[in-house]
């Protein structure tokens, strides 16, 4: 199987909760779309440092991650950072990788948005057995 892109939808949960509260407006709302890599072998959402800049999530903490060369890094863990694909929504925390490394959406997103891998088109879809809503395995 080759590599697989994704277009998600990535917005500053901050901001979306101060717009609901109508402290900011729906425009001020830090949002942008980026083709990334669906990485069942990464646990977390990844961004990088460009689009960290670009969106501002709040850092949370500082973590050590392993790349797939296996070097070991420090990186910062952002949140809190909504992801929207086609009908899809979930809000987890991101990793951020050095300078402009490839954005990977990982498994704990993949799953929450109940997203499959296509693997004869190749691409990313919304799971046929529930198509107009997610639905989480809790067992």
């Amino acid at each position: 199987m080759g590599l697989i892109y994704a277009d998600i939808e990535l917005i500053n949960g901050d901001d979306l909760a101060m717009s609901r509260r109508h402290i900011i407006g729906e425009e001020e709302v830090k949002r942008m779309h980026v083709n990334m890599l669906v990485d069942t072998g990464s646990y977390m959402l990844a961004i990088n440092e460009s689009i960290q800049q670009q969106l501002q999530f709040p850092v949370m903490e500082k973590r050590k991650a392993q790349l797939a060369n296996s070097q070991i890094v420090e990186c910062d863990v952002v949140g809190w950072v909504e992801l929207r694909f086609k009908n899809r929504a979930t809000t987890c925390r991101a990793i951020v990788l050095p300078g402009d490394s490839e954005p990977l959406l990982g498994a704990i997103p993949l799953e929450d948005m109940d997203v499959l891998i296509h693997p004869q088109r190749q691409e990313l879809i919304v799971n046929p057995d529930h198509p107009y809503f997610a639905v989480t395995k809790l067992k």
